[in-house]
């Protein structure tokens, strides 16, 4: 017998709930709300703090930028075992106990006094953390409410995690800018401390009336293949996708990879591993075992079209969140914080679309919905090419900032909803993992795809620069070399990067390279919003393998 087949808990809940209204009523709503913005903006955040922590902790861009990665990787990682505990246990004290070792680890970030700190807590212990709080926001909704309110609560969380990687910036900026990045995790302790408050109103059950064991053996498959596919995608700006850029090498040896890159090896071995995990987790199933992930779930295909379409969501928005702030504060020479007032547009409009559409359901057809805020997006991303200038302001901006994210919302409300409520009540806490940790493969990918092609449009845009100048002509590998070169030299494509190479010219060569570097970096915003507006066009591609009438398989 599976011992998550059991739909007691919404039952319950409904009973003790459905008359209640106010704090008491959407109190799961608040707290689960304000983990998913803890979760979201931590990556966002500290970005635009890099330099000031490079700086008070004596280490380097590298090394900096690398606990961000891990801190990815590790919740990449984690988060479909992740979001199997909420059938192991109670759904009120898991959360209480997740959300304090979360204050535990961003306590321990903000007084970090060498790198070595910071990577226990941020990277391993808030990593860790979030891989649990992000599926068990979604149980908690579906198991908390019902019909129009679960559309308007899973609307809001669906805002908050939209507009938090927007406010990510700003918030950073704020802190990095007019006190210390510290205060950045300090904040997080003080949400996670609000959070904790609000607990009280979740229900105490867990989803299954039978206590369930863990799936070693998935999980242990789980987390080798999410960490292959996400390390991959990680280490595909460096060394390529397919052919090796540069050589690579671990602690100092150097590895034959038969010029290949190092991407394709580890994203190959992620999905066979991937293709090991369904067998095993077939093969529990027939078994009677509780798998990590109920297979059933593949075959449900309205589920399964929700997550793809959300993966591609996902993607598309990393690549949006990456490429403006580089171009804003690269090109335009605005200060994080003015980055994140610049992005506000865009957290406003995603988040009171994803509010305030949740109802409009009823009148036109969820898939409609979502594609027509598809082609918001494309829109808005096609309008910032066309405002893609150095001299660009604020008030330009704006238009284009609000009609992507009155796109990005208005797919949000519909699309969480629509396929969490395509799966059984039983399923609800396997379907939220593999809902984020689908969406966390995305993030990964947008962020490497677009991110990567922003810096080498921008790179190699330099260099041709350069060469035009000086007349010369080169080879494609001779040009190859020197953007590499190039990238090895800057680290980043920022203003403090280009003040530095700047710097050691002579006044005349100074004026033409700053030309160079200001043509390259527009040229480059622009190519790379088309191809955002690409992907966009893959995002409403793949939409049209959604359900046309909604599907309610809850209770």
């Amino acid at each position: 017998m599976d011992a998550d087949a059991n739909a007691h808990v919404p039952e319950r809940r409904a009973a003790t709930t459905g008359s209640a209204g106010g704090l008491a009523y959407w109190g799961p709503a608040v707290a689960v709300s304000l983990a998913m913005f803890i979760g979201v903006i931590d990556s966002t955040l500290m970005n635009v703090a890099i330099p000031s922590i490079v700086t008070d902790l004596d280490t380097t861009v590298t090394v900096v930028q690398g606990a961000i990665s891990f801190y990815a990787m590790v919740m990449a990682a984690l988060i479909l075992p992740g979001g199997k505990l909420s059938s192991m246990y109670g759904i009120r004290r898991l959360m209480t106990a997740t959300l304090l070792v979360y204050g535990v680890g961003t306590t321990l970030a903000a007084l970090s006094w060498n790198v070595a700190v910071l990577y226990v807590g941020w990277s391993v212990i808030e990593g860790a953390a979030a891989a649990v709080l992000l599926p068990l926001t979604f149980t908690v909704l579906l198991v908390s409410y019902e019909g129009a309110d679960r559309a308007k609560a899973l609307g809001i969380l669906a805002g908050v995690n939209a507009a938090g990687a927007a406010f990510g910036p700003l918030l950073g900026g704020a802190v990095t800018t007019f006190a210390s990045w510290r205060w950045g995790f300090g904040v997080e302790v003080l949400i996670v401390l609000v959070a904790l408050a609000f607990v009280r109103y979740l229900p105490e059950e867990s989803l299954s009336e039978t206590r369930t064991k863990l799936d070693v053996g998935g999980t242990v498959l789980s987390i080798a293949g999410t960490t292959a596919l996400v390390a991959g995608v990680l280490l595909a700006g460096r060394y390529g996708w397919i052919s090796a850029r540069r050589p690579f090498a671990v602690g100092g040896v150097r590895l034959d990879l038969f010029g290949a890159s190092p991407t394709v090896w580890l994203v190959g071995f992620g999905i066979v591993v991937f293709a090991a995990f369904v067998q095993y987790e077939r093969r529990v199933e027939r078994e009677g075992g509780s798998p990590l992930v109920p297979v059933r779930l593949l075959s449900n295909a309205p589920f399964t079209a929700g997550i793809v379409t959300n993966a591609a969501r996902s993607l598309v928005l990393a690549g949006f969140i990456f490429v403006v702030p580089v171009f804003l504060q690269s090109g335009a020479g605005y200060t994080a914080f003015e980055t994140g007032v610049a992005m506000l547009p865009f957290s406003v409009a995603t988040f009171v679309a994803s509010i305030f559409t949740t109802g409009w359901r009823r009148f036109v057809a969820p898939k409609l919905l979502i594609q027509g805020g598809v082609v918001l997006m494309g829109l808005g991303v096609l309008a910032l090419v066309s405002q893609t200038a150095l001299d660009a302001t604020v008030t330009q901006l704006a238009v284009p900032m609000a009609l992507v994210g009155l796109g990005l919302g208005l797919v949000m409300a519909q699309l969480i909803d629509m396929t969490l409520s395509a799966v059984e009540q039983r399923d609800s806490a396997a379907a939220s993992g593999l809902l984020n940790a689908t969406m966390m493969l995305g993030y990964s990918f947008g962020t490497a795809i677009v991110g990567t092609y922003l810096l080498r449009r921008f790179y190699g845009g330099v260099v041709e620069g350069v060469l035009a100048v000086a007349g010369a002509g080169v080879s494609t590998s001779d040009r190859e070399a020197l953007v590499i070169a190039l990238e090895d030299a800057a680290e980043t494509a920022t203003k403090e990067t280009q003040r530095a190479v700047l710097d050691g010219l002579a006044p005349a060569q100074r004026e033409l390279l700053a030309d160079v570097f200001d043509a390259a970096i527009v040229q480059a915003q622009r190519e790379t919003l088309l191809l955002l507006a690409l992907l966009v066009l893959l995002v409403l591609l793949v939409s049209t393998l959604l359900p046309d009438d909604e599907t309610d398989s809850g209770p």
